[in-house]
């Protein structure tokens, strides 16, 4: 009977479900030790904003400690996910635009968590205009940057999935859905309503890459059954 090799690698069910479960824990964090407003938009007012990280230093490093951790996992998904790939034998560019998108999402985070952080230093949060530009650029990173990251992720997984037939037709179409809204959240840098596409890209996104990684985990296990087509 032939043999054929078997995926070497982490798995990617783990690495999606500690991700998830590292930023679900920043949110329960922050919202647990923070005093007074559940929540701060940087658009709010600049003595607002300032008086909101100046009475909650706790709260805003914690919260940040785990956002910057749950990058870790989600950059070696990311790495894995393409090395799977390839293993199942995707021979295409798709593979490395979900490489540069989940590399670049992981980065993003990271920015966002180290940026966060800072606000939690008491000299910082004493300035109006300090508090506002790092805010702004935690927001920055940790939305707009990491949500089109992330649908370039899912844009390379997807596309290459559908020429070789790797995952279900309805999950190609939810992660295209996370594709399309992440790149479009870009226009948050020019229209503030958009907005509202980097949180369905982020949760729709937590979805699509656990289910994603379950139906990959199973999908050929037989490295060469893989038909090689261009994508």
């Amino acid at each position: 009977m032939k043999s054929y090799p078997k995926f070497r690698g982490p798995s990617l069910v783990l690495l999606g479900t500690i991700h998830i479960l590292l930023f679900a824990a920043g949110l329960v964090a922050g919202a647990t030790l923070r005093h007074g407003a559940p929540y701060i938009n940087p658009f709010a007012a600049a003595e607002t904003v300032r008086v909101f990280f100046e009475q909650n230093p706790t709260a805003v490093r914690v919260s940040n400690f785990f956002l910057f951790a749950s990058a870790v996992p989600l950059g070696l998904f990311a790495v894995t996910m393409v090395s799977r790939l390839r293993f199942l034998g995707v021979r295409a560019a798709g593979t490395n635009i979900a490489l540069f998108g989940g590399l670049t999402a992981a980065n993003a985070l990271i920015l966002s968590g180290l940026f966060g952080w800072v606000l939690s230093l008491p000299d910082v949060a004493a300035s109006v205009s300090m508090v506002r530009a790092i805010f702004f650029l935690s927001f920055l990173f940790g939305g707009a940057a990491y949500a089109v990251g992330f649908g370039l992720m899912a844009a390379g997984v997807c596309v290459t999935s559908y020429f070789y037939h790797l995952l279900p037709r309805w999950l190609i179409a939810l992660g295209m859905l996370v594709a399309v809204a992440g790149e479009f959240s870009s226009l948050s840098l020019v229209a503030y309503p958009a907005n509202f596409l980097i949180p369905i890209t982020r949760y729709l996104g937590f979805l699509w890459l656990l289910l994603a990684a379950v139906k990959l985990t199973k999908s050929r296990d037989e490295a060469g059954a893989a038909d090689v087509v261009d994508a």
